[in-house]
């Protein structure tokens, strides 16, 4: 990688043995191992058996998980939030590892679209909950450094599973739940 790194600085009419650009593409590899990690991470190691007997069949919801990810069509950052929420059917998992679940998706190339997908997807197919709900709200550089360049623009995906897909007044509450006040009240 640091031999492609090398090649972009010499196509982009750089010198990348001048001083400030020797390290770099050491750096960028380094980081871009760091920023793509979901790809080194499985939902079993990422669980670590955080899965508890529980006889609660009300919604739990984590909000607000921060994501950070790269789109896999420019290779720049998108990152906001994520919330996921789900009914148990006796079991709950450590509240830690919804975000870590979040994390080993974004950490990869993705879609937005796919991300929020593959999030509602473990945790149904690991607790097997009543249902799930997962709803990302982001921003992506690729729209706001590049192309239409729309800086306060951001996009909301959510995939649902169970209850949340089936249930309109489980849907409606749980949407419910994320709302937060207007900053400007």
């Amino acid at each position: 990688m640091e031999q492609l790194v090398k090649d972009m600085l010499i196509k982009l009419g750089e010198n990348p043995d001048r001083e400030g650009l020797l390290k770099t593409p050491q750096r960028v590899a380094e980081s871009w191992k760091f920023l793509t990690r979901g790809y080194s991470q499985n939902i079993h190691e990422v669980l670590n058996d955080a899965i508890f007997e529980s006889e609660s069949h009300h919604m739990v919801i984590v909000k607000d998980i921060e994501i950070y990810s790269m789109c896999e069509h420019h290779l720049l950052p998108f990152f906001g939030r994520c919330h996921i929420g789900y009914i148990p059917a006796g079991k709950v998992i450590g509240v830690s590892k919804l975000a870590r679940i979040a994390d080993m998706f974004s950490r990869r190339l993705q879609i937005q679209e796919r991300l929020t997908q593959q999030i509602a997807d473990a945790v149904m197919d690991t607790l097997k909950p009543l249902g799930v709900g997962v709803v990302v709200e982001a921003q992506h550089l690729c729209m706001m450094m590049r192309g239409v360049e729309k800086q306060n623009s951001f996009m909301i995906t959510s995939a649902v599973h169970g209850a949340f897909r089936d249930s309109l007044p489980t849907r409606t509450e749980f949407l419910k739940l994320l709302e937060r006040p207007s900053r400007h009240s």
